[in-house]
C-alpha cells in the first residue's frame, strides 16, 4: 500500500503534464497562422478598407482580389489564421509600426508556412520565371524567405509554381537552384540562414541590389537581418536610417568589414557609405601568405631574440587596444597609422584624379577620388595634416575563443572529480605545463601577427578637421597599402592609436 500512495502522486503529475502538453498542442495548431509575401502593386488592401468587414463579401477590385485568394489558398489548406503586411498593421499608430517593423523576421519565421506571390510570373511559366520576378529585387522580401521554414511559391493566377506541389518549396532542389542563380547566394546558406552578426560583409552585399519604395527601408527591412531593434522613424533621411544600422553593426559585433567599401561617403558619418549599393563589389582579396611560408618567417624570427622581444611588446599593447565603436556618430577607430609627407596630383590618359600619396613606412600609392585635395610636399608645407590608417583588426591576435571550451560547471558531480593532489616542486606538474604551453602559444601567436602585420593591408586615408577629428577621403577603388621593410627593423616601428573620426 505504501508503494502505491508513494506511486500515485507522481502518476498523477505526469497525467496532469500530458493534459498540459495536450492543450497547448491543440491551442499550438489553433492559431497557426500563415504569412504572404510578396511585392506590392498599385492599390493594395488596408487595414481601414477591410477592417469590422467580411472579406470575401467586399468587390474585387485591385488589392482586395489578391487578399481573398490569399485567404482562400490558406483555408483550403486547412489554416484558420492568415496575415498580410498591407492590411494587419496600422499604419496610423507609430507604436504598431514600430513593433511591427522589428518584430517582422521573427513572425515570419514562426509562421506554419508563408506563401509567396509572384505577381509578374504567369502560369504555366518555364524554369526561369521566378529569377526574373521582381520579387527577387526587392529589400522587404529577402527576409520573407529566409526565416520562415516552410515556403509555397504561386504565380500570378494562384497557381504553383512549376506545378511543384512538394509541402516545402525550400526542399526543391529546380526552385532553390533557381534562387540561388537569381541570388547570387549559396542555396545551403539560403535555408540554414540564422539572424545575427555572423558574415556582416557578405549580407551587406546580400542586400546591396534591392530597393524599396521608402527609402528609410533600405535600412529597416535589414533590422530582422542582422537582429537587432531601431527606432523606426519615417521621415529620416536615408543616409541616416543606413548610418544608424551599420553604427549598431559595428558597435555590438566590432566588425570593421562594414567599412570595407568604395563610393560616396555618408552624410552620418564619413567612414560609412551614403548609399547600400558601395557593398555591391566584393569584399577586397589581397595577397597572403601559405600556412608554410607564414611558419617559414616564424622560425626565421625565432633566432632574432630582439624580433621576439618586439613581437611580444606589439602584441601586449594591441591587445590592450578596444575594438572600433561609434558615440553620437562619431567613430572612434583604433588603427596603425602612417604620417603622410606627401600628396601630389598624378596624370593619367583617363578622366579620373589620382594623387600619388607617399607616406612614413609605406611604399607609394596612387589614389583616385572624387574629392580635391590638398597638394603637398616636404618642401611646400601645408596646414593640412592627412595620416594613412590600417584599421586595427582583433581577430589577427588569434585569441582563443573561451566559448568552445567545455562548461564542465553544470556537469560536475562535486568538486572533487576535478582536484588534483598537490605534486612535489620537483614534478613537472599539469598547471606548470599548460603556463609554458601557453607562453609558447603567445610567442607564437605573437609572431604570426608581427609576420602578418608586414602583408598587403586595406588603408584609409584621412584629412584632420579644425577640431582634431578626422575625415575619411573617399576613393573610388580600394586603397592597398604595403609597409617598405621588416618592422623590426625600425626603431619604433607602430604608432599605434585611436582616432576620431567624422
Amino acid at each position: 500500500m505504501l508503494s502505491k500512495m508513494d506511486d500515485a502522486p507522481e502518476a498523477q503529475i505526469q497525467d496532469s503534464n500530458l493534459r498540459t502538453e495536450r492543450i497547448k498542442d491543440v491551442v499550438a495548431r489553433y492559431f497557426r497562422c500563415v504569412l504572404l509575401s510578396h511585392r506590392w502593386e498599385g492599390t493594395e488592401a488596408l487595414l481601414h478598407d477591410i477592417q469590422d468587414k467580411v472579406v470575401y463579401e467586399l468587390n474585387e477590385l485591385g488589392g482586395i482580389a489578391k487578399l481573398q485568394s490569399f485567404c482562400k489558398i490558406v483555408r483550403d489548406a486547412g489554416y484558420l489564421w492568415a496575415w498580410m503586411d498591407t492590411c494587419c498593421i496600422d499604419r496610423r499608430s507609430n507604436t504598431e509600426l514600430q513593433e511591427s517593423v522589428n518584430s517582422m523576421f521573427v513572425w515570419y519565421h514562426h509562421s506554419a508556412l508563408t506563401i509567396v506571390y509572384l505577381c509578374d510570373v504567369p502560369p504555366s511559366s518555364k524554369p526561369g520565371a521566378l529569377a526574373r520576378s521582381v520579387w527577387n529585387e526587392r529589400g522587404w522580401t529577402f527576409q520573407e524567405f529566409v526565416a520562415p521554414k516552410v515556403v509555397i511559391f504561386y504565380q500570378k493566377d494562384w497557381s504553383l509554381y512549376l506545378g511543384d506541389r512538394s509541402p516545402n518549396h525550400k526542399e526543391s532542389s529546380a526552385i532553390m537552384k533557381e534562387l540561388e542563380g537569381a541570388m547570387g547566394i549559396d542555396a545551403r546558406a539560403l535555408i540554414s540562414f540564422r539572424p545575427g552578426m555572423s558574415d556582416v560583409r557578405q549580407r551587406l552585399q546580400w542586400a546591396s541590389s534591392r530597393v524599396t519604395t521608402l527609402q528609410e527601408d533600405v535600412a529597416y527591412s535589414l533590422f530582422g537581418i542582422f537582429d537587432v531593434l531601431l527606432p523606426v522613424i519615417y521621415g529620416e533621411k536615408k543616409q541616416n536610417a543606413l548610418g544608424r544600422l551599420l553604427q549598431e553593426i559595428v558597435a555590438r559585433s566590432g566588425d570593421i568589414t562594414v567599412l570595407d567599401w568604395f563610393g560616396q561617403p555618408s552624410e552620418f558619418n564619413s567612414c560609412l557609405p551614403a548609399y547600400i549599393t558601395s557593398y555591391t563589389t566584393l569584399p577586397r582579396t589581397l595577397p597572403s601568405l601559405s600556412e608554410d611560408q607564414i611558419q617559414t618567417a616564424i622560425s626565421s624570427l625565432q633566432q632574432n631574440p630582439v624580433a621576439v622581444d618586439i613581437a611580444m611588446k606589439l602584441y601586449d599593447q594591441l591587445d590592450y587596444t578596444s575594438a572600433a565603436r561609434f558615440a553620437n556618430c562619431r567613430l572612434h577607430l583604433p588603427c596603425i597609422a602612417f604620417r603622410v609627407t606627401d600628396v601630389s596630383l598624378s596624370y593619367s590618359s583617363s578622366h579620373e584624379t589620382r594623387f600619388e600619396v607617399k607616406a612614413d613606412g609605406l611604399h607609394d600609392l596612387l589614389i583616385t577620388t572624387k574629392e580635391p585635395i590638398v597638394q603637398f610636399s616636404r618642401t611646400r608645407p601645408t596646414q593640412q595634416t592627412f595620416v594613412l590608417v590600417r584599421p586595427w583588426d582583433r581577430s589577427l591576435l588569434e585569441l582563443p575563443d573561451f566559448a568552445d571550451l567545455p562548461d564542465v560547471g553544470d556537469d560536475a558531480e562535486n568538486e572533487g572529480d576535478y582536484w588534483t593532489p598537490p605534486s612535489s616542486p620537483s614534478d613537472e606538474s599539469p598547471s606548470l605545463s599548460l603556463v609554458k604551453q601557453e607562453v609558447a602559444n603567445l610567442e607564437s601567436r605573437a609572431l604570426r601577427l608581427l609576420v602578418r602585420l608586414g602583408q598587403p593591408f586595406g588603408a584609409f586615408l584621412l584629412m584632420r578637421q579644425r577640431g582634431g577629428e578626422y575625415k575619411r577621403v573617399a576613393s573610388d577603388r580600394y586603397i592597398i597599402a604595403q609597409v617598405v621593410k621588416d618592422v623590426t627593423s625600425v626603431p619604433d616601428p607602430m604608432d599605434i592609436r585611436t582616432i576620431e573620426i567624422l
